[in-house]
């Protein structure tokens, strides 16, 4: 399944049914009078939000979404049916935005949730509805109220608890692979990852779900390689961990470019934690490892993890360092309290600065 992130639709809510002008003619009957019914009520545009999806792209193959018009009225004080709604399935984690695409109707973050985003209008009174004692045959009836029409946008932001970010071929999507079942695409060049992956990782019988988007490089921002557009699938995450690859010649602008990219970016992953890692250390040796190890700990001011996915050295002592720190943040504790002396760029509560991206590792 392609992965889709934004889409632009058409809806509109049915019209509401017209009352009945009818009178009650019967052989026989003394006494008869009006008895058109109401019209039914339009259907209404209804969005929820269900498990088993993480993409917007059946939304390519059909943007127009009409509720069914409320029947009209009828004689003998029959109200008309009302109108079926229509329900636009989506994962969780989807925006709503008006036509101008910056004003948010509603953010919708839990499975099972549903928002009208567009009311039918209201049927139309029968003319058994005017009668009154000076006037006991009324001719005439209301007409059904128009629906509402709109066009919307839908823009997913995927939930996850951790995110991978660094540079392109930093190793993100082998991490991913490693600890999941996940299956994101690996080679040895730039831009593998194409598209954000998830996955779910398990420590110590703690589960949490990991988000791998495409790297960043410098200008990202102002739309270089990919751009920044991915970013907002970790603005929901909780920790950011920041890989920087041990074949980078300077890893610690390595590191500073990426940074660069989340501040430029803004949207909080400027301010969330971050866990910052060498990978990829299975290709050096003991006393290049200490050389860039030392390099990357200047520039970040925490001193970093060693990894390597292909030895699996280092992989569980990440995972736990993220589980911490999630579990922390969802029963709204402190943060883990181990931090470095060095570290210049900390809130007054002692947070790591966060970082993003998502690419693969040779």
């Amino acid at each position: 399944m392609k992965f889709l992130d934004e889409a632009k639709v058409y809806i509109r809510s049915g019209d509401g049914g017209a009352g009945a002008v009818s009178f009650r003619r019967e052989k026989f009957i003394e006494f008869g009078g009006p008895d058109g019914g109401d019209g039914g009520r339009g259907g209404d545009v209804w969005v929820e939000t269900v498990n088993g999806l993480n993409t917007l792209i059946d939304f390519r193959f059909q943007q127009h979404f009409k509720a069914k018009t409320g029947t009209h009225g009828m004689g003998r004080n029959r109200t008309g049916a009302n109108g079926d709604d229509v329900t636009l399935k989506v994962p969780v984690g989807t925006q709503i935005f008006e036509e101008d695409a910056e004003t948010l109707i509603v953010d919708l973050t839990v499975e099972g949730q549903r928002f009208r985003i567009a009311k039918g209008g209201n049927g139309g009174f029968g003319n058994a509805h005017f009668k009154t004692a000076t006037n006991q045959a009324p001719d005439w009836a209301n007409p059904g109220l128009e629906g509402e029409e709109k066009t919307v946008w839908l823009r997913l932001k995927l939930i996850a608890d951790a995110g991978l970010v660094g540079l392109p071929n930093a190793g993100k999507s082998t991490f991913l692979a490693a600890v999941t079942r996940a299956r994101p695409k690996i080679a040895n060049y730039p831009f593998t990852t194409l598209h954000p992956n998830l996955g779910v990782a398990t420590v110590d019988e703690r589960e949490f779900i990991l988000a791998d988007i495409p790297g960043l490089i410098e200008g990202a921002h102002e739309g270089v390689g990919i751009g920044d557009r991915f970013l907002g699938h970790v603005e929901r995450t909780r920790v950011l961990l920041h890989l920087v690859s041990a074949q980078e010649e300077k890893v610690g602008l390595a590191y500073k470019t990426v940074r660069h990219e989340l501040d430029a970016y803004g949207g909080g992953l400027e301010d969330k934690p971050e866990i910052v890692a060498l990978s990829q250390i299975d290709v050096l040796d003991d006393a290049e490892l200490k050389k860039k190890a030392d390099e990357l700990k200047k520039a970040c001011g925490q001193t970093p993890l060693l990894l390597s996915a292909i030895t699996g050295k280092g992989m569980t002592d990440a995972l736990r360092a993220l589980r911490d720190i999630i579990v922390a943040a969802q029963g709204n504790a402190p943060l883990p309290a181990k931090r470095d002396k060095n570290r210049k760029n900390r809130d007054s509560e002692g947070n790591l600065e966060g970082d993003l991206d998502g690419e693969s590792e040779d």
